[in-house]
């Protein structure tokens, strides 16, 4: 395992982990809002096994660069993904996997820089689009965690975040861990930051209706962050999309049913991609 930085076409440094077998087939893990590289816990351990993992540290979160703006430009997030792959040395066969926002970031990726160096996309309880555009609606969650999320006051904001629940755990006792990282990774994303991505307005329609590889979309049908309108939206946009439906299911995926996650992923890199 290895921790890593590429620079964006503007300037901003992102940190990435790179674990895996070096001659396996990249598989890039794009985060969601207000999350960073350690959201995806166990779950990006097991599929270091098979595959060359590459988790990305999105602008402003983590241990990436904390520009002061550009996060409602499209295209310094498509140029982030294209620095992290030129970094790799990654020009083909590389699977893209996002979760939430990291959905929208991909997609603005494909919209920029085409499929050239990617063989499949894997859209996790994710959108592709935001702000006025179809297929980009908020969850209840969501609606009720804003806008107390954006506050620089920590009682504000702990309040608010708490609106999520287990949303992005599942229920069950055992998630009790995974719940307190991916909160503290909230928390500690900048309040600024966190209102930024929101202001933004971008519809990837055409570009998913152009898509000329496999799609695989995972999303719960309790999916209180994003709803699952906005997984149908992609799943039928896509020409060649496979659609997975996760009945009761909500945000994290990767999280509430590891096992489930990890055979649909796998599957579809093995079996769907040449």
């Amino acid at each position: 395992m290895a921790i890593r930085e590429a620079v964006s076409a503007d300037g901003t440094t992102l940190v990435y982990r790179v674990s895996g077998p070096a001659g396996a087939r990249p598989l890039v893990l794009v985060h969601g809002w207000s999350a960073n590289l350690r959201c995806w816990g166990t779950a990006a351990d097991e599929l270091a096994e098979r595959y060359r993992v590459i988790a990305v540290d999105l602008r402003g979160h983590g241990y990436s660069d904390i520009p002061a703006a550009g996060y409602d430009d499209p295209k310094n997030w498509a140029a982030d993904i294209a620095a992290v792959l030129a970094a790799e040395g990654v020009e083909q066969d590389a699977v893209l996997l996002g979760w939430s926002y990291g959905g929208i970031v991909i997609s603005d990726y494909l919209t920029a820089y085409g499929t050239g160096a990617v063989a499949g996309v894997i859209y996790t309880g994710s959108m592709a689009n935001i702000g006025r555009a179809p297929g980009a609606a908020t969850g209840t969650a969501m609606d009720a965690a804003i806008p107390g999320v954006f506050e620089e006051s920590p009682g504000r904001a702990t309040r608010a975040f708490a609106a999520f629940g287990n949303a992005n755990t599942g229920p069950g006792a055992d998630k009790g861990v995974d719940a307190q990282r991916l909160f503290g990774g909230s928390l500690s994303t900048p309040p600024a930051v966190r209102k930024a991505l929101f202001v933004r307005t971008v519809d990837n329609t055409e570009t998913l209706r152009a898509l000329d590889i496999p799609v695989l979309v995972q999303h719960g049908t309790a999916d209180p962050v994003v709803p699952i309108a906005n997984g149908r939206y992609i799943a039928e946009a896509v020409p060649n999309a496979r659609f997975s439906i996760w009945e009761d299911a909500q945000h994290g995926l990767f999280i509430e049913d590891r096992a489930r996650f990890l055979a649909e992923v796998t599957d579809f890199i093995d079996s769907q991609l040449a």
